[in-house]
């Protein structure tokens, strides 16, 4: 570069500005376009339109029409309600009582599941090899569980008569599925105990992946444990506790199991019914079909919503989707 003219620096520069245009200018190929990355996964898009998109379908096509057990015998024929089912879903107070119940249950689980998973990574890394195996072996161990085998074991550890957890608390014979709250919170231990193991793995993972300088420069500032994970290892990892995040809002907010499970159906007088739950009671016990497939029509859009919701947030961190 030396030897070139100020013109010739010029006429350089012209050149490149004009190659930039043209390259823009210029139709992309076949493959830049998007069009082959959508044919390789046109055979899971088929499947997954056979496999959720006509449940969709048919879940949202009954919601429409009076379908009971009449209807399912063939007795009857369905009638058009349009949006009646919705109609009789909102003026129920049951159905409002049981979602609030239902987004404060959620609310709960997540936190709960989101402290200990956190806390459970940030000690992996604190702990030598034989204890870490021991510890991701166990969390694995319960994230392997069934749910159904899961909530019989909590069930028979928190047992009036002979569950362990009485004896050593001295409650004698205290039910912990009597009460409303003292059957959430023992749900909501199971549903914990079941849940963390995919947050502490996978925030664990992500510290792995933060330069060690980092954090032993603020060791050496003199930050706290705490203080490290607030200010400099949370914001690191920000894009993976919104991952778990939102995927721990959407298990938890259709747990179905560990309620039918440890609270016999819904507990007493249905004090521990959550959406999922209510919506089986009302397809299956009570036969009416149109009306539970409306709860589970209104279960998917508040989800679809947690989804859009989650999208949104990975836009305004700059992650392409």
């Amino acid at each position: 570069m030396s030897g070139t003219t100020p013109s010739g620096v010029g006429v350089l520069a012209r050149r490149r500005v004009r190659a930039r245009g043209s390259a823009r200018r210029s139709p992309r190929p076949f493959g830049a376009a998007g069009v082959v990355p959508w044919l390789y996964l046109a055979p899971a898009l088929v499947v997954l339109g056979g496999l959720l998109g006509y449940p969709i379908y048919q879940l949202g096509l009954i919601s429409l029409f009076t379908y009971t057990q009449a209807q399912v015998s063939g007795g009857e024929a369905a009638t058009f309600e349009g949006l009646g089912n919705y109609q009789h879903l909102f003026a129920d107070p049951e159905f409002w009582q049981v979602l609030g119940a239902t987004v404060v249950f959620a609310a709960a689980c997540v936190v709960s599941t989101l402290a200990v998973g956190c806390a459970l990574a940030v000690l992996l890394t604190r702990v030598r090899a034989v204890p870490r195996l021991a510890l991701m072996l166990a969390a694995l161990g319960a994230w392997a569980t069934p749910a159904v085998t899961g909530s019989t074991v909590w069930l028979f550890l928190f047992d009036p008569d002979f569950g362990p957890v009485n004896r050593m608390l001295g409650l004698g014979d205290y039910s912990w599925t009597y009460g409303r709250y003292s059957a959430f919170f023992l749900v909501l231990l199971e549903v914990v105990w079941c849940s963390f193991p995919f947050v502490m793995v996978t925030v664990y993972a992500g510290i792995r992946a933060v330069p060690g300088e980092v954090l032993e420069a603020a060791a050496l500032d003199g930050a706290s444990q705490w203080r490290i994970w607030r200010s400099v290892l949370a914001p690191m990892l920000r894009p993976i506790l919104t991952v778990v995040t939102i995927q721990s809002v959407i298990w938890d907010f259709k747990v179905f199991t560990q309620i039918y499970v440890m609270t016999n159906g819904g507990g007493i007088a249905g004090q521990n019914l959550v959406l999922n739950v209510y919506a089986y009671q009302q397809a299956f016990a009570s036969s009416q079909y149109s009306l539970g497939s409306a709860i589970g029509v209104v279960m998917l859009l508040l989800l679809l919503a947690a989804t859009l919701v989650y999208l949104r947030l990975l836009r305004r961190q700059g992650e392409e989707l």
